[in-house]
């Protein structure tokens, strides 16, 4: 009897008339990761460890009931004493003046206006990963969007700090928006610092919605697990002093938040026609807030930044430098939580170091056409910002001959070094594919990205075009701390987003694993394990939407929380 063609095959194992490969993704002998299966004909799990729904649950949830581990307070409290830097500087600065700052009558925009841009970059991958990659049904964003949505919020508050303070007087930062006010003083809506605050506080706003409404699910899960255990009477910590329990606590703070989700077939209609509109809004704020962004430079006529470039050299530069921070907060994280690893596999940080490669020859790009714009134009001033305010070193202007020099070119130096030549590493598998490689690759993009933002501000304006005003930047303690404090300020933000809220979107690692595919087969081996705990549990599904259920579901009958008391929680 001659073998089944392989159509035959496969249309059926789709009816269910034959049993799928015995392993659908052998586990590669080299990584002990069996999400880097090359094999085209087989198509690589998102999910490893033969994990069942309520495995996912079970992992997810426990990062917050159980608590992330003893690393935890020491991390939250040497982060949070940094992040104190940031609120002292800053009031000592209202109380002294801008003075305290490096900045002179030349170089009136340095540190603050550099951190400013490079927060704002560091949120746009979160907007990336979630709407864009969302609408183009990219599945492997599941295990990293909700992280990469919260550094987004974070990385933004820390940005919007700056344009605030470096006004100089705070108090009077309130005339940054149009308002109405008894000077009859208005703002210039023509101006592009006007324009900030507008796409800025837009992006801010919608990303905290997608942020916030995509965790209603799993906020409601968590609500009903506490609830379950206060009706099962199960012994739970109690807060000091006022008694509480931990579990009471849970139930309330949840269930305010999750504002009455209770996992019915209405609920997830509404929810998913939101998240995807939500995702539409967020796609264009990515191209459009960065942009805007980089109008506050290319609507000058300083050399060095009136060029039309700059939207999309900007753009290209944020999603390079997001991804990086991601990848810096990742890593660690599926070192110090216990399971992690199975959802953020190695083929989610070879997908992300595939993207920093593509986009660093974006950037590349756009380092070179700066040149050949400086030079096509004809414009002298402009030739000389590129080639004697970054680019010489003094030692080859010795060399050639030539009396001019750039004394910032060590900054435009690592800025090439960190964003061109680093990712060039990830044109090898085994760098890609290694989390250490993956994790210096990230860092030196991130101080290359900072560099780029420092090379693109202080060097257009230290050398103007008399002599006579030429002046160097040199940053202050205060500068230096201020920064510093921001860092701190968003791993503290971050840390406590690990320790209380849920850090992956549950319903949506559940919807790409094997067992919510309607031709699952019983037989698999991912089947059995979610067997096992389904016969506890019914249908396996904690927190999925009504589709994902099966059996568990009825027509009729609100889709309850596997845990939840009938009558709600």
């Amino acid at each position: 009897m001659s073998a089944p063609h392989p159509d035959e095959l496969t249309t059926k194992r789709l009816a269910g008339l034959a049993p799928p490969p015995i392993s659908a993704a052998p586990y590669d002998p080299r990584t002990g990761d069996g999400s880097l299966n090359d094999d085209p004909t087989q198509r690589p799990p998102l999910v490893l460890g033969q994990r069942s729904f309520h495995d996912v649950t079970e992992t997810v949830c426990g990062y917050i009931e159980k608590g992330p581990g003893k690393w935890w307070l020491p991390a939250f409290v040497t982060s949070a004493q940094v992040a104190g830097l940031m609120p002292l500087m800053i009031l000592y600065l209202a109380v002294t003046g801008v003075g305290v700052w490096g900045l002179n009558n030349q170089v009136d925009w340095a540190w603050d206006i550099t951190n400013f841009v490079f927060w704002i970059g560091i949120g746009h991958a979160g907007t990336l990963i979630s709407a864009i990659l969302c609408l183009f049904k990219q599945k492997w964003r599941t295990s990293i969007n909700r992280a990469a949505e919260a550094m987004t919020i974070f990385a933004v508050i820390c940005a919007g700090t700056f344009p605030g303070v470096h006004v100089g007087r705070i108090w009077m930062a309130w005339m940054l928006f149009p308002i109405p006010n008894a000077n009859a003083i208005w703002p210039n809506f023509r101006s592009p610092l006007l324009w900030d605050v507008f796409a800025v506080s837009t992006y801010a706003t919608v990303s905290l919605l997608f942020w916030y409404m995509g965790m209603i699910p799993d906020l409601a899960t968590l609500r009903d697990r506490a609830a379950l255990r206060l009706l099962r009477k199960e012994r739970s910590g109690r807060l000091p002093l006022i008694g509480l329990s931990y579990d009471r606590l849970r139930a309330l703070v949840y269930g305010v938040l999750s504002v009455g989700w209770r996992f019915s077939s209405r609920h997830w209609l509404n929810y998913e026609k939101a998240y995807l509109m939500l995702a539409g809004v967020s796609t264009p704020l990515v191209l459009s807030v960065h942009s805007i962004v980089s109008f506050d430079f290319a609507t000058s006529q300083l050399p060095g930044w009136h060029t039309t470039i700059f939207p999309p050299y900007f753009v290209a530069g944020a999603i390079f430098g997001g991804f990086a921070m991601v990848l810096m907060l990742l890593i660690p994280s599926r070192i110090v939580f216990p399971g992690m690893r199975d959802l953020i596999t190695a083929r989610h940080l070879e997908n992300m170091a595939k993207i920093i490669l593509a986009t660093g020859f974006m950037v590349g790009f756009a380092y070179g056409m700066e040149f050949f714009i400086a030079w096509y134009s004809g414009n002298s001033y402009e030739t000389d910002a590129f080639l004697y305010n970054r680019v010489l070193p003094p030692f080859v202007a010795e060399w050639i001959g030539s009396e001019r020099s750039a004394p910032y070119w060590w900054a435009y130096w690592t800025m090439i070094s960190c964003n061109v030549l680093s990712p060039q590493l990830f044109w090898f598998k085994s760098a890609r594919r290694s989390p250490a490689a993956i994790f210096l690759v990230a860092l030196l993009v991130t101080i290359g990205m900072w560099f780029e933002r420092f090379v693109i501000i202080v060097t257009s304006l230290h050398r103007a075009f008399i002599p006579g005003e030429w002046h160097m930047f040199y940053p202050t303690y205060v500068d230096i701390l201020t920064f510093v404090g921001s860092c701190g300020t968003f791993l503290t933000l971050y840390l406590l987003f690990v320790r209380f809220l849920p850090q992956f979107a549950m319903s949506e690692i559940k919807a790409v694993m094997p067992q919510a595919s309607p031709h699952h087969h019983p037989g698999h081996a991912t089947a059995h394990a979610a067997d096992r705990h389904g016969a506890a549990h019914p249908g396996g599904a904690t927190g999925m939407p009504p589709g994902l259920a099966g059996a568990a579901h009825h027509p009729g009958e609100p889709l309850r929380h596997p845990d939840q008391p009938k009558g709600g929680a």
